[in-house]
């Protein structure tokens, strides 16, 4: 019996985590291997210190192997940061075969054309996302192949980042012993283990609220139709606590677990816990009152600019399934809560759960992002080729080429 094996690394602010998926013979996903390490050389989800981003990579990747008795050769990685930007584009072109059957390198063109927007030199595409194919003035159409038509249109959403960060990642991760099979766009993997088909149908915005930034992405039709990158996340919230508290990092992180919330409760208000001191100094007794109060207005900052990226889509009033809040900050008590309160739209908790798992832990919103990317993967690996081949080909020949890639075969959001 062959068993294929897809590997996804989450590479965060906070922390990194590698994943490991069986695929049976029924074409089943199971989760049997994952690690992870605290993250230590990324700020907003760039790389700031390559060798600590290693050696992260490589205890989440070794943790992992351990767990499935499975070497992980290459993986599908995440990609985020303020970096990340995003447009809608449109293609037009005629239908060049004979009797005018569209074929699929009609369609190669038509995306080829869409994708035409002038880019500064130092940005690349991270993802050419179909929204629609119109024949003839038909819209909606998911797929024109085999179709009859004269001329051939597409709506497509163009995601972009920064071309030093996205080679960052993949020195890092190569660094580390393994290939990369792909970049994938945080949220877009989120969604993937996350949301429904009918979400998707519906119109619905999945915001992932990570240690370093919040990503957001909204769809309508099936289709993604905005994506946008707000700079904070939990690690703001830690920073606040720290300062406020005046207590360290990793203690403020901690409090911020077990004791955080970001409204208040009236029957918790009266909690009282010991803060540590900096440096020795003797730890004081501070109310969940006060610890609330510090979180609040950074959780709403949070969402407030969120939700402004969210209005400057014309979908906005399309979002009928509401908001979908995934990512290790939107397991903050009372996060759910406050976003219904400033969105005015009904919001949930994305955890993962269209896969099975030997651990229970996969299945928390903080790992979302490492599950969908791999059923990312899972999804798109017919059509995906090695980034990061064992090979003497210089790292930007090797990124040249997987745009080659993006520009003939595209995967569907």
């Amino acid at each position: 019996m062959v068993v294929d094996y897809i590997c996804a690394l989450d590479i965060g602010t906070t922390k990194i985590c590698a994943l490991i998926g069986e695929v049976d013979e029924h074409n089943q996903i199971k989760i049997i291997g994952m690690g992870n390490a605290p993250s230590e050389g990324l700020r907003r989800g760039v790389v700031i210190n390559l060798d600590r981003t290693v050696q992260s990579i490589l205890r989440a990747k070794e943790e992992a192997e351990r767990m499935a008795g499975v070497e992980i050769k290459s993986v599908y990685a995440g990609i985020a940061g303020d970096h990340i930007r995003s447009v809608n584009g449109r293609g037009v072109v005629a239908v060049s075969g004979e009797d005018h059957i569209i074929s699929p390198e009609d369609k190669r063109r038509v995306i080829e054309a869409a994708k035409a927007v002038a880019l500064p030199f130092d940005r690349e595409i991270i993802h050419i996302l179909p929204q629609e194919f119109i024949v003839d003035d038909q819209r909606g159409i998911d797929d024109p192949v085999g179709m009859s038509g004269v001329r051939l249109e597409a709506e497509v959403h163009i995601v972009t980042g920064a071309v030093t960060s996205a080679q960052n990642i993949c020195r890092c991760i190569e660094r580390a012993g393994m290939g990369v099979h792909d970049l994938v766009l945080e949220p877009l993997a989120s969604s993937y283990s996350t949301l429904t088909d009918d979400e998707k149908n519906l119109g619905v915005a999945v915001l992932d609220i990570g240690g370093g930034t919040t990503d957001i992405a909204m769809f309508y039709e099936g289709c993604i139709r905005h994506t946008a990158i707000v700079g904070l996340g939990g690690r703001n919230v830690t920073n606040d606590l720290a300062h406020g508290l005046r207590t360290p990092l990793d203690q403020a992180e901690a409090i911020k677990i077990a004791h955080g919330s970001a409204i208040h409760l009236e029957h918790e208000r009266e909690e009282v816990f010991d803060v540590p001191g900096v440096g020795g100094r003797a730890p004081r007794k501070i109310s969940r009152n006060v610890l609330v109060d510090i979180i609040q207005p950074r959780a709403e900052e949070i969402l407030s600019l969120a939700f402004n990226e969210i209005k400057k889509s014309d979908y906005v009033h399309l979002m009928t399934s509401g908001a979908v809040l995934t990512g290790g900050c939107a397991m903050l008590p009372g996060l759910v809560e406050l976003a219904e309160e400033i969105f005015n739209i009904p919001v949930k908790l994305g955890k993962p759960n269209s896969v099975k798992s030997v651990t229970d832990e996969v299945y928390k919103p903080n790992h979302a992002t490492g599950v969908g990317l791999i059923l990312y993967g899972f999804h798109n690996k017919a059509t995906a080729n090695h980034l990061l081949a064992e090979s003497e080909t210089h790292l930007f020949d090797k990124i040249a080429e997987r745009m080659k890639r993006w520009f003939g075969g595209v995967g569907r959001a």
